[in-house]
This record gives structure tokens, sequence and C-alpha cells, in this order.
């Protein structure tokens, strides 16, 4: 579970009641499908005729453009998800990734997902920490400047829930 019992209002947007604008909503999206994408070779290499995650990050990027309803998104990320049901290490999580890339249509916090999992496939996919490190810097310069603080405060709150993967957070 990667989500908190508890969210932080800067993470839930101003229609739900907190502090997110859609704009920032919209870069998180964005930022979780870049994460996604970073490592969806690492699931196109094992399953090379399933479309589900590919479509999950190419739906979360048309929502931010407002080309595709948050629900289409949503389902998107639920059939890579699917994808990912019947693999083990990094195609599953790279699976997992594009999925999460996709609900944080739904919820922004989702974000985080995309990144934990495309970390824990390169961490599958090399058998190293050091490589998931690497990942995690990688995703790290990745981030638009005004977002940065609220990732990684959340990157911190939530490393526990995300399996540890951002240690250097």
């Amino acid at each position: 579970m990667i989500l908190p019992k508890v969210f932080d209002p800067r993470l839930v947007t101003i229609r739900r009641g907190g502090t997110l604008t859609d704009a920032d909503h919209h870069l998180l999206a964005l930022w979780a499908a870049t994460c996604a994408d970073h490592v969806l070779p690492l699931f196109e290499s094992a399953c090379p005729d399933d479309p589900r995650p590919r479509q999950a990050i190419a739906a979360v990027r048309a929502w931010t453009r407002g080309e595709l309803a948050m629900m289409e998104s949503r389902a998107a990320g639920g059939h890579a998800m699917g994808a990912a049901r019947d693999l083990r290490g990094a195609p599953r999580f790279a699976a997992y990734a594009a999925g999460q890339a996709a609900v944080t249509a739904h919820v922004a916090s989702h974000d985080l997902g995309a990144a934990a999992y495309a970390i824990k496939a390169v961490r599958a996919e090399h058998g190293s920490d050091d490589a998931g490190e690497r990942e995690s810097s990688w995703q790290r310069a990745q981030l638009p400047d005004r977002l940065r603080t609220l990732v990684l405060d959340d990157q911190r709150a939530r490393n526990d829930l995300c399996w540890f993967v951002f240690s250097s957070a």
C-alpha cells in the first residue's frame, strides 16, 4: 500500500479540499509518466505484444492535455496493473509503475507509486540497491522545480509505505 491513511493537503486538489492546483496535478502526473516510461522497456522486453502499460502512460499524458477523461486514464492504469499480475521481477514492477502513473489522474499521491515501482524494477533488473539509487537520482533530476520540495517531502513522509526505496530523500 503506497497511499497514506491521512493525505497531505498539498497533494489533494483544491476542489477536494486540498491546495493542489490542476496545473501542479498535471505536472505530478507527467513526472509519474516520465518515471514509468523510463523503465517501460523492462516490461516490453518480456511482453512485447502487450500494449497495456504503454497505453496507460499515453493515457495519463493525454489526460494532462485535456484529451482524455480522468476515469479513462484511471481505467488504463488498472489495465496496466492487470498486465503485471502474472509476471515477476522487473517486468512486473515496470507494469505497476505505468499503472500507478495513469491513476495519478485520479489521486495525485499515486505519483510516488510510479516512482517507487520504477525504482523496484531497476533494482530487480540489476540486483542492486546502487541501481535503485541511480534511478532515484535520475527521477529527482526530472522533477519540475516548483514541485521539488513537495515531492521530496512526500518521499520522506511515505518512504516506509514505499518499501524504503527513497532512502536518500
